[in-house]
């Protein structure tokens, strides 16, 4: 009996403690599930907030950018993304898609002046801004043409983007007053007239922008300038302002320099150098109007003068006279092409000698090249010299001409000097040279089968492969050296000229188009360089500039 009431018992404690474990076990899933409802209610309404917060700061950004878009755009709100594609233009002016011309238009933008665009890319981590103008409204829709200046101010070319899309914004830009540009490299100094050369390049862009990258062609070299600093803004409108353009020295010169880097040269003083196989050395000097009075009075002559310190390697001498800055092979108004060691002389019969800056171009021919450079004002030697007797003249004296070498000997000697001099001596036969030559000379002493001039053996070679080997001009004609120097100096439509009218070194081109203009002896770029209008200073009125000088004669009675 007392077994079977403490089994009931027992069962009946433990089913009180199950009872007492599962009501705990429901209390605490309770308590969990509530505190879960909690953090969860919680939790969405802080979602909520913080997604209200960030519609709130979303539509302040929003309203912030179009106020900025306002302002920026004088009232106007232009702001797209376009895929960029690549047209060859030149200066900073895009192509745009029509329906942009309508949006535009439908603003009043046209009514503000000239339209100007940010356009700027972020890739990486990385945005990049630049500014242009716009070309026309040609493009298709959804994409925007950049010119190769804009492109590489956007762009990387080490890392290019698969699609490439540019935020394009309508923005208004005040008139530049100053800017700061830095050359990449030494050099850009050298060129003549380089402001000229940069007002030309500015004419051809809409704006400027820090950081940008401008790259200007003299020739056939190119010189690359970043814009260090701008007025009154860190971008600018260039169109129709005067603005002040300062060119600061590169901060770091490369140690392979390029070749077309001008080393300044004083008389009397050489330089050394060395130059690799068909590469380039230059230098310069300069000659005043005093020299050049001497000069063409016979008194003094310059010397240009190459040393050279290695056998078996050889170099080529060019000199040209400013604007031509590098002279070669193909461009040049001197040179010299002898073997070894070489001399150029510029005496009164140079007629093109004048004052300014000239240019020499050391050329490595054969070998790497170790040399001296010089140039020399010495004093030329005329007339005979005191105390020395003069010399008979063939009038006081019976002479005869010898039979072998043709000169005049006194009769009474011919006929010992004619068995002396035909068994010394051979005079050439070839056609034009006739020169008297030693028996063991003779054998050194050849002709040019094409040009005839007379040669050292030696010096075949290199007179066949410098005056004979047909050389290529950057416009397609295929001459020899003589002809190519006359064509590449008159004819070639790549050389360059100096404008009449914007005072810049540009490529001659092709003739005018406008017959009028040829007959003036106008190129292809002075005829559109021309066309561009000026007020006249008697009365105000606007002429193109190419008719200005008509206009003054016909109107103002005048010649300008």
């Amino acid at each position: 009996m007392d077994f079977e009431l403490r089994s009931a018992r027992e069962k009946l404690e433990r089913e009180q403690r199950e009872r007492k474990e599962r009501a705990k076990l429901k209390l605490e899933r309770e308590k969990k599930a509530k505190d879960a409802a909690i953090k969860q209610r919680e939790a969405i309404e802080a979602s909520q907030r913080a997604r209200r917060l960030d519609a709130i700061e979303a539509q302040t950004k929003a309203d912030e950018h179009m106020q900025e878009s306002l302002i920026a755009g004088g009232g106007v709100v232009f702001e797209i993304v376009f895929q960029a594609v690549p047209f060859q233009g030149i200066g900073d002016k895009i192509k745009l898609p029509p329906s942009c011309f309508t949006e535009l238009s439908d603003q009043g933008a046209f009514d503000k002046g000239p339209l100007y665009f940010e356009l700027s890319v972020d890739y990486r981590d990385n945005k990049k801004t630049t500014h242009s103008g716009v070309l026309e409204f040609t493009a298709e829709d959804g994409t925007v043409g950049l010119p190769p200046h804009v492109w590489s101010n956007l762009f990387s070319a080490q890392d290019p983007m698969d699609v490439p899309l540019v935020q394009i914004r309508y923005i208004r830009l005040p008139k530049g007053t100053y800017a700061k540009l830095q050359p990449d490299n030494l050099g850009f100094s050298d060129l003549p007239n380089h402001k000229a050369i940069l007002e030309t390049i500015l004419r051809q862009h809409a704006t400027l922008s820090m950081d940008d990258v401008l790259s200007v062609s003299y020739g056939q070299v190119s010189y690359k300038l970043q814009v260090l600093e701008l007025k009154p803004a860190s971008s600018v409108s260039v169109l129709e302002t005067d603005i002040e353009v300062d060119i600061v020295s590169p901060e770091i010169v490369s140690d392979q320099p390029s070749q077309h880097v001008l080393r300044p040269l004083q008389f009397g003083k050489p330089e050394s150098g060395t130059v690799e196989e068909g590469r380039y050395d230059y230098y310069k000097f300069t000659i005043d109007d005093s020299t050049v009075e001497k000069v063409m009075a016979g008194s003094v002559k310059v010397i240009v003068k190459i040393d050279v310190e290695k056998d078996g390697a050889d170099t080529d001498l060019y000199v040209s006279k400013h604007p031509a800055l590098f002279p070669s092979l193909n461009q040049h108004e001197w040179s010299s092409h002898d073997v070894g060691s070489k001399t150029l002389i510029l005496e009164s019969k140079e007629r093109a000698l004048s004052s300014g800056t000239y240019s020499i171009g050391v050329y490595g021919f054969k070998g790497t090249v170790k040399y001296q450079v010089s140039v020399l004002v010495q004093e030329s030697s005329s007339g005979a010299k005191t105390g020395e007797r003069a010399v008979s003249s063939s009038s006081d004296v019976d002479t005869v001409e010898c039979r072998n070498c043709k000169h005049s000997i006194p009769s009474r000697s011919i006929a010992l000097h004619e068995v002396y001099c035909s068994r010394h001596n051979v005079v050439c036969n070839h056609p034009g040279c006739g020169i008297v030559l030693r028996v063991e000379e003779a054998k050194n002493h050849l002709h040019c089968e094409k040009c005839g001039q007379a040669l050292q053996p030696t010096e075949m070679e290199k007179h066949l492969k410098v005056f004979h080997e047909p050389l290529s001009c950057g416009c397609g004609v295929v001459l020899e050296k003589e002809q190519m120097v006359q064509h590449q100096a008159r004819d070639c439509p790549l050389r360059l000229i100096a404008c009449r009218f914007c005072g810049d070194m540009v490529e001659a081109g092709n003739a005018a188009a406008d017959v009028r203009d040829r007959m003036r002896g106008m190129s292809e770029h002075e005829s559109t360089c021309g066309s561009r209008t000026a007020p006249c200073d008697s009365c105000g009125r606007s002429v193109m500039l190419k008719d200005m000088d008509i206009h003054h004669i016909a109107v103002h009675g005048k010649s300008s």
